[in-house]
């Protein structure tokens, strides 16, 4: 039977919950899919209960981890956008106290009232995350003065992201078995073994069907997705729907505009696998790196793999610094991944650097004998060194 648009439900299955009501007397009804107002209203008429749809439950849930200003902030934002089109059925009641044919009875005019409240409220809480993503690109911006790397955590929910980074970062980012346990995006320095220094943040969860109305309230949070030079998309290798759980995790990048980004898959949790399964299960992809955060499995592989693609968008540079540039050499040594010597005339740099650091070292690189600078270039194509 095909489904009721009143109820959402065919009218066979509305039929059957009303029965299922009667003989267990459950007081709240879930729909796993986004329902409208007016179906939500009739079900409660229907059914005598509480009626929550995907989206208002995950919200609940995002409301109850909100720790922080910003992530609380974002949660409010999402929780007036999702019930000003459902204000109605809070004030149904009082359409019976006054009012007839052609006049505003006391329960619209409170409704009205309330819709303008609630618009009001919208607006202050946009202007004060519009403050927060003022803050977060000035830092962005400061990040890429600096030339450090930036690389953003992404995965569905509970795969094990600020498990990763604690791991990454020796931290102590909060961690817990639950969905949505990190709403805020936190940032942590991480040394890979080239020596270069990157910023890697762990952002909020994705989920199947995330609702528009957070993707919306978060999208100064899941702007850090958009400024990442590198994506770790971490997967819980232990989920039996870990491929339906990469498929929302793309769909929700593609939405953000991030769905190209330089990605590094990384399995997860491969301690809760079977040896068996691991290879037989796990996609075979130059692409992936199998870890377990907890355990410290394939940590050093993933920094090698992580400095390896980031490296990929560097420019490769032979340059001889004056030793008085001792800073500058410091400063590649922190953003790049370069080789030094000590020679008679300054510090050779050989490696692969930010395009800003790389036309720095060159414009102070001291002149070769034969009269021309440091040289730098792409795609690991060899130029000639400075003399030295």
């Amino acid at each position: 039977m095909a489904p009721d648009p009143l109820w959402y439900f065919g009218k066979g299955r509305a039929a059957e919950l009303v029965a299922e009501k009667n003989a267990s007397g459950f007081n709240v009804l879930i729909a796993d899919d986004e329902i409208s107002p007016t179906q939500q209203r009739s079900l409660e008429r229907l059914l005598d209960c509480k009626v929550l749809d995907r989206s208002a439950l995950i919200i609940d849930i995002f409301a109850r981890h909100a720790r922080t200003h910003e992530g609380r902030l974002q949660v409010e934002l999402a929780q007036l956008e999702y019930y000003l089109p459902r204000l109605t059925r809070m004030w149904t009641h009082l359409s019976r106290t006054g009012g007839g044919i052609g006049t505003r009875g006391p329960g619209e005019t409170q409704l009205e009232t309330d819709r303008r409240v609630i618009r009001e409220k919208i607006k202050k809480v946009r202007g004060q995350l519009d403050d927060v993503k003022r803050q977060r690109a000035t830092a962005a911006r400061q990040r890429v003065r600096s030339e450090v790397a930036t690389v953003a955590l992404v995965g569905y929910t509970n795969a094990g992201k600020s498990t990763l980074l604690n791991r990454l970062a020796d931290a102590d980012v909060y961690v817990a078995d639950m969905l949505f346990a990190t709403l805020d995006p936190t940032s942590r320095q991480v040394t890979l073994p080239t020596g270069q220094r990157i910023v890697v943040t762990d952002t909020v969860g994705f989920i199947n069907k995330l609702p528009h109305d957070l993707v919306d309230a978060f999208r100064a949070t899941l702007e850090e997705v958009l400024r990442a030079d590198l994506l770790l998309e971490v997967v819980d290798a232990s989920d039996p729907d870990f491929m339906r759980h990469q498929e929302a995790v793309q769909t929700v990048l593609n939405e953000l505009g991030a769905g190209t980004k330089p990605r590094i898959t990384v399995f997860n949790k491969i301690d809760l696998l079977e040896p068996h399964m691991q290879a037989a299960e796990m996609p075979d992809s130059d692409q992936a790196v199998f870890a377990s955060a907890t355990l410290g499995k394939g940590i050093d592989s993933l920094l090698v793999r992580t400095a390896e693609a980031l490296r990929a968008s560097m420019v490769e540079v032979d340059a001889v610094v004056p030793y008085e540039r001792g800073e500058l050499v410091a400063r590649a040594r922190s953003t790049g991944a370069v080789q030094e010597r000590y020679t008679r005339s300054g510090v050779r740099i050989r490696g692969h650097l930010p395009d800003a650091m790389a036309a720095e070292v060159v414009a102070a690189a001291r002149p070769a004998a034969n009269g021309r600078n440091g040289q730098s270039g792409r795609n690991g194509r060899s130029r000639e060194p400075s003399a030295g």
